[in-house]
């Protein structure tokens, strides 16, 4: 990754206070929704002022669709889902960011939204570690 694509850029304090960090990858800051109802990535392009995905430079379009399809594989490896969710909202964070979840009947907001569908439960210690350290498993023997 070019550190003149990666300059200027700075996470919207708003997902850095929702979210854990995890890794980065080529293009993207991968983190962790800080809420153990749902297991929740985000990727975070690191490109300063970004905002939509189709005003992303081409290659950098296909390379957001790539990352965000590994983030759904992995999940639905590591977790039962019925669906994974997609999406790139950013009505209240405007900062380009796309969310990848996995849901199943009986989990907290099923079937609506999770957005504003009750409280953010925290992980608690060592949690997010092990979710984590399984997505890491996922991964490494998929490449």
């Amino acid at each position: 990754m070019s550190a003149a694509k990666d300059a200027g850029f700075a996470l919207d304090p708003r997902i850095a206070a929702s979210t854990l960090d995890w890794r980065d990858w080529s293009l993207s800051q991968v983190r962790l929704m800080n809420d153990r109802r749902f297991p929740w990535l985000l990727l975070v392009p690191r490109r300063a002022k970004a905002v939509e995905w189709h005003a992303l430079a081409p290659e950098d379009q296909a390379v957001l669709h790539q990352e965000t399809m590994l983030a759904a594989c992995a999940l639905a490896a590591v977790f039962p889902a019925r669906k994974i969710n997609i999406g790139a909202l950013g009505n209240v964070v405007p900062q380009l960011h796309v969310h990848v979840l996995a849901r199943q009947p009986g989990d907290a907001a099923w079937p609506g939204p999770v957005w504003g569908a009750g409280t953010a439960e925290p992980y608690g210690p060592g949690e997010a570690e092990a979710l984590l350290a399984r997505l890491e498993t996922v991964l490494e023997e998929s490449t």
